[in-house]
């Protein structure tokens, strides 16, 4: 076989092959041959632009914190629909890649030293009310960041901000139209209305009409099916014994921590900022850098009143240009080599960086000390507790797959393991009460076929990162047909609803009739009479909140007559309705009323024009997904 391989390989054919096969290598490398068989499709595509994996599990990954943060300390991750929560995300991706397209097509821009000013005036990235640069790194990572994604996140949403924007603050309203709107918003009604309320407890409901109800409805009255289960539940926690770690356990903790600790050097300095502009060149701004440290180095004025009164960095100009204490890596190269090479008090030379030329002043230097072992001890205490209790909790993981996989039941498991077997109350295929039952993994596999059907333990189900649970069934109860008596009440209850309705509308649809034939109310009904009320506004309380909603969509009456009409009430009656009169309402505005009604109409108006741009930006994009 070797033989026939040697003698193939001297063909032309053969060495073609080899041939392409080194060229691939040398121009693109070993992946590009992997990569033809195991490139994963982009989840989207919008316009040409791939939507990465990367982005979609990014996305995923926040919506998922967020979601569970809104759960609470009960917070059950498999309660989240993975499917649900991809298309949820990817849906929000392609129509904010959309977005960032358009934003671009229509030039929008944002430089660096704006996201700066971003970053270093945001309240969560500060201590003491200054920048710390720890401070933002640890939000960043908690947040699942690194610095480059986040500036990269600041500039696509101030791109989609600025577009968005440049819609919601075109719009404009005119005097005209603020007259007539504020004219129909104090305009008043004369209304007179009549309600017919609904009286389940009126209706008489024969025998013959609950058992036809039955009847027509017994496909639907049955049970839910529900299991009830006996577990066994595996606690991390519970391994967790602190009293139990000795001292020597600490010690030795301790001193991997402080083979660890590095101390870091950080400088507190203050900086002026003369920006380049296009008012002030290089040369212009080099010229006055200088200027302005030789007024500082002279006496005249101190550097905190000079970066006051003369830096152009917004953010910390008010604070006399104080940057606090930071570690290297946090600003730009040239600016920290020159920060990180002064003495304490001293002032650098002017010094070029792309926002303009720098001054920089050190206010002092410190370094970070390792904490002491009292300080830390009772933390390293739990640290050693806990990783203890992980390599236990794993090791009874493992001893409860195996023993639950090669058993019946959970009695063997719960012996060894010394765990107590529980039982679960009954629940339904959507979950029920408690923090086992309502795990949508539990319920899986309460109703799988391993289970239900074969009567054997599940697999370990993972609650969460230190619980995990093995279920057996205990009982299972098959959906039944319920019979008469078992919802004789319910059927009752909703038969006389219905009928009590039904008999309102016909009441209700008699008295509008005769109304609009030029009759009476009096002689429709001899015992009714209307609530009669003038000058309604559209925000009076004192009515029914359907009777005034319906009275101001109702067209004006001619003089001397009236409109009618039905308003369904919120308690299921329904109210007859008569127009009488309409008073318009004074247009009149104090400056400060109609600048505010102005600006809340333009904002109205350009959220919906906005809206309308993004739905046909939506609809006129080339979208795939994989």
């Amino acid at each position: 076989m070797l033989q026939t391989i040697r003698e193939n390989s001297k063909g032309i054919i053969a060495k073609v092959i080899v041939g392409l096969i080194a060229i691939t290598f040398a121009l693109f490398g070993v992946e590009s041959l992997i990569s033809l068989t195991n490139r994963e499709p982009a989840p989207a595509e919008v316009n040409g632009e791939d939507i990465s994996q990367q982005d979609l599990f990014q996305g995923m990954e926040l919506q998922r914190r967020q979601l569970l943060a809104q759960m609470g300390e009960n917070a059950d991750p498999s309660a989240i629909d993975e499917k649900l929560l991809r298309q949820m995300v990817l849906d929000g991706l392609i129509q904010r890649t959309v977005l960032l397209q358009n934003a671009r097509e229509m030039g929008f821009h944002l430089s660096e030293q704006m996201i700066d000013q971003i970053i270093v005036s945001t309240p969560q990235f500060q201590l003491d009310g200054k920048f710390d640069r720890n401070q933002f790194e640890a939000v960043l990572r908690s947040a699942g960041f690194t610095p480059l994604m986040y500036r990269d996140l600041i500039r696509k949403e101030q791109l989609l901000q600025q577009a968005q924007a440049g819609y919601t603050l075109s719009e404009f309203s005119t005097e005209s139209e603020l007259k007539r709107l504020v004219s129909l918003d104090r305009q008043t009604r004369d209304i007179d209305y009549l309600t017919v309320n609904v009286d389940p407890a009126s209706v008489e409901i024969s025998e013959e009409e609950l058992q036809a109800a039955y009847d027509e409805q017994a496909e639907s009255l049955v049970t839910e099916e529900q299991v009830s289960v006996n577990y066994l539940l595996l606690d991390r926690q519970d391994f967790a014994r602190p009293d139990d770690v000795s001292d020597a356990d600490i010690q030795a903790a301790y001193e991997r921590m402080l083979a660890g600790f590095e101390a870091d050097e950080e400088r507190d300095a203050r900086h002026i900022l003369v920006d380049i502009t296009t008012d002030r060149d290089a040369d212009a701004a080099l010229a006055k850098a200088q200027e302005l440290r030789q007024e500082i180095v002279d006496g005249t004025s101190t550097f905190a009143d000079v970066a006051k009164r003369e830096s152009g960095d917004l953010g910390s100009a008010e604070q006399g240009g104080e940057l606090g204490y930071n570690p290297r890596g946090v600003f730009v190269d040239a600016f920290e080599d020159a920060l990180f090479a002064l003495e304490p008090g001293e002032v650098s030379e002017p010094v070029r960086t792309e926002f303009g030329y720098h001054l920089i002043q050190l206010e002092g230097v410190r370094e970070s000390n390792a904490p002491t072992l009292a300080e830390v001890e009772s933390d390293l205490r739990d640290q050693v507790a806990q990783e203890a209790a992980e390599q236990d909790y794993v090791a009874a993981l493992e001893r409860l797959a195996d023993l639950t996989f090669s058993s019946s039941d959970l009695q063997a498991a719960s012996e060894e393991l010394e765990l107590p077997i529980q039982s679960s109350e009954p629940f339904g295929r959507t979950g029920g009460s408690t923090a086992i039952t309502a795990s949508q993994k539990v319920v899986g596999a309460a109703f799988g076929d391993q289970v239900l059907q074969d009567d054997l333990n599940s697999d370990p189900i993972e609650l969460d990162s230190g619980r995990t649970v093995v279920i057996h069934l205990a009982e299972h109860q098959e959906p039944r047909q319920l019979g008469f008596d078992e919802v004789r009440g319910q059927i009752e209850q909703q038969l006389r609803a219905e009928k009590a309705q039904q008999q309102a509308e016909a009441r209700v649809e008699t008295l509008l009739a005769g109304l609009k034939q030029g009759k009476a109310l009096t002689e429709l009904e001899a015992d009714s009479s209307w609530n009669a009320s003038t000058g309604v506004s559209r925000g009076d309380t004192s009515l029914p909140a359907a009777v005034v909603q319906k009275a101001f969509a109702m067209a004006k009456p001619e003089q001397g007559a009236s409109t009618y009409a039905i308003a369904e009430l919120q308690n299921g009656g329904r109210a007859v309705v008569a127009l009488r009169g309409i008073e318009a309402g004074s247009s009149d505005l104090s400056d400060e009323e109609r600048g505010a009604l102005a600006s809340m109409i333009a904002t109205q108006r350009g959220q919906q024009i906005y809206r309308s741009h993004v739905d046909t930006l939506r609809s006129q994009a080339e979208i795939e997904t994989n």
